[in-house]
């Protein structure tokens, strides 16, 4: 079988879903999801992906893992053998992603293999494209306050714009690592989808709805989207991906509710400095996204 690690917010999780559930289809063998890293992990939501999406995958337990690492199974012996400095004492089946850019090495993994990483790029798992939108069709009936809002978005150029602050704005160590997208890129963003889209409506997706209403100016119609929060927030995640067209934070979260988008023709401007730090993001965004 073929084992994923999973960690962080949900998008985090579709990505390392994704690129395990490739290899296990072109491989032919079963998936399952390690989730022992959410046993005493308080950020965001926890594991989401099986509340919220149709994945089928199992849920891997020490036995399996024991399958494939042998005596490296704990969950903290994992952690520390996923750091590179560890590699020697790695088993074969034992994947760890090597650096952020796609990786061509994942083609030739073994049939039974723990994948372990973040997996941030479409070409893991463009070939099961339409797998992977199937498996994240969304499992729960939208309320009544979100079907309403999904009527106005079906009804006009609708253009989702994502803000993330949260703890990129409010933690250090986070704001060191990923930083904040500029308001001069959104202003940027908003003039490009102007350009390009007639009478856009903009919906507007953030984590500090106040301080986007108290920074960003935008001259065209907008609704602010403010209600999906705690368990229920990955609705934002589903109500961007009904919108035309997107303008997207740097942040897997918006990253991904504009690939769930099936319009062939959307237009997604993304920013091009994805990291405060110096990272190789050049399989980040699918091709013909705008970078700005």
């Amino acid at each position: 079988m073929v084992i994923t690690h999973l960690i962080g917010g949900l998008g985090n999780q579709m990505f390392q879903y994704a690129a395990g559930r490739a290899v296990s289809l072109e491989r032919g063998v079963s998936l399952s999801l390690d989730i022992s890293g959410f046993a005493n992990y308080g950020l965001h939501q926890g594991f989401e992906l099986q509340r919220i999406f149709n994945c089928t995958a199992e849920i891997a337990n020490e036995a399996d893992v024991r399958g494939i690492l042998g005596w490296q199974s704990s969950p903290r012996i994992r952690q520390l053998l996923s750091r590179q400095n560890m590699a020697i004492f790695r088993r074969e089946g034992f994947v760890v992603e090597p650096h952020f850019h796609y990786w061509q090495g994942i083609k030739s993994v073994p049939r039974d293999c723990y994948l372990t990483g973040y997996w941030q790029s479409e070409q893991y798992f463009l070939e099961a494209a339409a797998q992977i939108r199937a498996d994240f069709t969304f499992k729960l009936p939208l309320d009544n306050q979100n079907i309403e809002l999904a009527k106005q978005i079906n009804a006009v150029n609708a253009v989702s714009l994502h803000v993330r602050r949260g703890d990129y704005a409010n933690t250090p160590e986070t704001t060191a690592t990923h930083g904040l997208c500029s308001l001069d890129y959104y202003r940027v963003a908003i003039r490009h989808i102007a350009e390009q889209v007639q009478q856009p409506h903009f919906f507007v997706f953030s984590d500090d709805i106040a301080w986007v209403k108290n920074n960003l100016s935008i001259d065209f119609p907008c609704q602010y989207v403010d209600h999906n929060q705690g368990a229920e927030s990955y609705n934002d995640m589903r109500l961007m991906s009904m919108c035309r067209h997107h303008i997207i934070a740097n942040s897997s979260f918006s990253w991904w509710g504009a690939w769930l988008n099936p319009n062939v023709n959307k237009i997604v401007v993304a920013p091009s400095r994805w990291f405060a730090k110096q990272t190789d993001v050049r399989d980040l965004l699918p091709q013909g996204w705008i970078k700005q």
